[in-house]
């Protein structure tokens, strides 16, 4: 049975299909304002507060601007979470404290303030970044239309002053810009998925924390065949446990006899049961079975 594939799932052109694509574009279409923006208001806020440092006023404005850096990080933050697929939360290392001098302490020693402070930062990088793809999907989408509205002048921008046109009169020449400009799109696309990838990594690593995962199951050791589970503790066998002091299998065991280990082997069972259950994990090496430690007894 044919199984047909979506068509976001196709190399290089599933990228138009791709939703995510389309809400990636929006992303970077925000981070252009929002880059400029915080990188004016931000950098005036902390060369302005340790300019006047000396008085009052300057520390003021030093807390106001982290203030205003965690209301901008809480933005962003629900920015990425509907637009870059993230699962952030909100910060929880806010200490509890008593009275507004240890009221403010607690923002400044929060480390999320200097890290949402660290990816505002950034974002003006990210803005700069986006740039590059919208720009290329502003050119390229003209020329994908080219033989529906020629003659028309397609404009480039400007290189030394210059302007940089292509002047599309006939229908030879817009069918070669066609494929020129679905190539221009594409290319765009694949530049702006790029770009809010790198904004993506960016906010995992400085915005909120992450949704805890759902816990894993619970898995029992057993070591034996017959009766107790030897990750309860009694570390037996076929019976009560090992080897016992008269050299028959399946007696009383080494519990209280004196064999290696004495009567801390039986009780605790193998090695690294206990520490299993405690720790609620294990290494994933599987014990030997209960037949090759028989032998090996014997």
């Amino acid at each position: 049975m044919v199984s047909l594939r979506h068509p976001s799932e196709l190399p290089v052109v599933g990228v138009v299909a791709d939703g995510r694509t389309y809400r990636h574009l929006l992303y970077l279409l925000l981070a252009v304002p929002l880059g400029l923006v915080y990188s004016a208001v931000f950098t005036f806020g902390v060369a302005f507060g340790l300019a006047l440092s000396v008085a009052l006023v300057g520390l003021v404005v030093l807390f106001a601007t982290l203030i205003g850096a965690r209301l901008a990080a809480g933005l962003e933050r629900r920015l990425a979470n509907a637009l870059l697929g993230t699962h952030l939360l909100r910060p929880d290392d806010l200490a509890a404290a008593d009275g507004a001098l240890a009221g403010a302490r607690k923002y400044v020693d929060a480390p999320s303030t200097w890290r949402g402070l660290g990816f505002l930062s950034l974002k003006f990088w990210v803005s700069l970044l986006a740039f590059v793809p919208l720009v290329l999907l502003a050119s390229a989408l003209p020329l994908v239309a080219a033989p529906l509205r020629y003659p028309y002048t397609a404009d480039f921008g400007e290189v030394n002053g210059e302007p940089v046109t292509w002047a599309i009169d006939t229908l030879p020449e817009a069918l070669v810009a066609l494929p020129l400009g679905v190539a221009g799109v594409l290319l765009a696309l694949h530049l702006a998925n790029l770009a809010a990838y790198v904004a993506r990594r960016m906010a995992l690593a400085l915005l909120g924390r992450p949704e805890p995962s759902e816990p894993l199951p619970a898995v029992s050791v057993s070591g034996d065949e017959g009766g107790s589970d030897s990750a309860n503790g009694d570390g037996d066998e076929g019976g009560d446990g090992d080897t016992d002091d008269d050299g028959d299998t399946g007696g009383h065991g080494t519990a209280g006899n004196g064999d290696t280990g004495g009567h801390g082997t039986a009780g605790n069972g193998d090695t690294g049961g206990d520490e299993a259950d405690a720790s609620g994990d294990f290494d994933f090496v599987d014990d030997p079975a209960p037949a090759d430690r028989d032998g090996d007894a014997r």
